[in-house]
């Protein structure tokens, strides 16, 4: 009895959001991650929308100060305060009223539908998938009772925080649980938060050309706020090509009170139809697909944004980076993930492409190397480019780059997947801008950070890899090799001995069966 009772204590002082999951995950039985996720999240935005309308609507039925003879159900009001207008029929309330009705499905699917109705912006967002048949009314009246319990009690007033904290968290569970698959529409929070407290996106125009689910822009709406900034002070652009991930950042965006009119979505993607053409963007950060061979690059052979050399038409990494840099303005940053073989590599021209990009442009400021295991989606090793636009224009560090290995850095949170701690975060970003500035005291530090001349650089025939520039700690630059080598070699040789003993027993063994037989 006294194990229950300490297993239940624990339970209760789990966080909110890791209750929830739990729950929710028992009720998703026989449903893929990949489906269930947006019969979760789905109702997670019903019910944002519903308590951000009911707060408006019942300072209006009060008809007090500003609100005297206002009418809660004239839409025109909600449009004034930037409220989604909710009609009767999709409002949490009803859909309450019918959680236990075996038709809840069409209840459910309804209630969205009209919820599109009435904001056009909402337009293809919003999952209809209620009434399907592997999803049983018991379970979705389960979960529907689940979603409503997110915002009782004190949290009531701050249900928009709460909500938006747990769409976040469940959108990091969902792709742990699809794995693979899962990985393609959301980036590890730990590396978004990496790139935003290197680039710092207070004031301007953030861009993300392969936006997913618009976890950058959540981070850095955040980042804002948490440094006493204005979010009126940042705009957000995006673009994303897969239909079913636009929703998920359409909704992430919405629930979290970011407008979204400028993410954009089509089916063709960045490089062939450019949804953002003349924009030219204050800070870049995405983390396009690795190593992409189907980026219709044949297509584009002559296109203007290949301004330091074409790119092979089976690997989009530095038609990517490109694109990135034709849409920074001329003091514009940009912190991107690609596959660590972009530092590397010099087949169909890469290797001439980064040498330009350096020599030509100026415009690489930092180079981060990072721990194995931190995408869900790819084992494939990884790097942050750190390109700025105004390098050539009085930058402290104009003629070196920084280059940071941080694949000590990190721990695992299960037997696959890794991810950077908050210290280790604010570690790499204060080296950064430390050495960036020129206002902080930096120093190189072996095995972690070195700033490195571009005539180094360019030495080393423009390969990035931060481990060629950082060298090895002190510790390991001490490693006795004759003494390792002696120890290994004892130990080998202390472990054919054992090998032989036990095979000499096994055929002595044999021997005496053979001679009993």
């Amino acid at each position: 009895m006294a194990r229950a009772k300490k297993a239940t204590k624990a339970e209760k002082q789990e966080p909110l959001e890791k209750q929830l999951w739990k729950a929710a995950d028992k009720l998703r039985k026989n449903i893929d991650a990949a489906e269930y996720k947006h019969v979760v999240l789905g109702l997670i935005f019903l019910k944002y929308i519903s308590d951000s309308f009911e707060a408006l609507y019942n300072q209006l039925a009060a008809g007090e100060g500003d609100y005297a003879g206002a009418d809660p159900e004239d839409k025109d009001e909600y449009k004034a305060e930037n409220v989604f207008f909710v009609p009767a029929e999709a409002r949490w309330s009803h859909l309450v009223a019918n959680a236990k009705l075996p038709e809840i499905g069409t209840v459910a699917d309804a209630a969205m539908d009209a919820l599109e109705k009435e904001n056009p912006i909402l337009k293809g967002v919003l999952p209809k998938v209620y009434a399907r048949q592997n999803l049983d009314p018991a379970s979705l009246g389960g979960l529907i009772d689940l979603v409503g319990d997110i915002a009782l009690g004190d949290a009531k007033a701050r249900s928009a925080d709460v909500l938006g904290h747990v769409f976040e968290y469940f959108l990091g569970e969902f792709a742990l649980a699809e794995g693979k698959q899962g990985g393609q529409f959301y980036t590890p929070r730990s590396i978004v938060e990496l790139l935003v407290a290197m680039l710092e996106p207070y004031k301007g125009r953030v861009f993300d050309p392969c936006c997913g689910s618009g976890g950058m822009f959540v981070q850095s709406e955040k980042f804002v706020q948490e440094h006493q900034g204005r979010i009126d002070d940042i705009s957000i652009y995006g673009q994303e090509s897969n239909q079913t991930t636009w929703r998920l950042a359409k909704m992430n965006l919405a629930i979290r009170g970011i407008g979204a009119d400028q993410v954009k979505w089509n089916n063709e993607g960045s490089f062939l139809n450019d949804a953002h053409k003349d924009l030219k963007a204050d800070f870049i950060i995405a983390n396009p697909p690795f190593n992409d061979s189907d980026w219709s690059g044949d297509q584009l052979r002559g296109d203007a944004r290949w301004q330091f050399g074409t790119p092979p038409s089976g690997n989009a990494n530095f038609a990517w980076l490109q694109h990135f840099i034709f849409h920074l303005n001329p003091n514009g940053r940009a912190g991107v993930v690609l596959a660590k073989g972009a530092l590397t590599s010099k087949s169909s021209g890469e290797g001439e492409i980064r040498k330009n990009m350096i020599d030509e442009g100026n415009l690489i400021d930092c180079i981060v190397n990072l721990p194995a295991k931190l995408f869900l989606n790819t084992q494939i090793p990884a790097a942050l480019w750190f390109m700025n636009r105004a390098r050539s224009n009085g930058h402290p560090r104009k003629g070196e780059i920084l280059f940071i290995d941080a694949r000590n850095l990190g721990h695992l949170i299960n037997r696959r997947t890794r991810e950077l701690s908050h210290d280790d975060v604010q570690m790499i970003a204060d080296t950064y801008h430390a050495w960036r500035t020129g206002e902080g005291d930096y120093e190189d530090v072996k095995g972690f950070c070195a700033s490195v001349s571009l005539a180094r650089v360019a030495e080393l025939d423009y390969v990035l890899t931060p481990g060629r520039y950082v060298g090895l700690p002190d510790e390991e630059d001490d490693f006795n090799f004759a003494e390792r080598f002696a120890s290994l070699k004892a130990e080998f040789e202390a472990q054919l001995k054992e090998e032989e003993k036990l095979n000499s027993i096994i055929l002595e063994t044999i021997g005496r069966v053979d001679v009993g037989n």
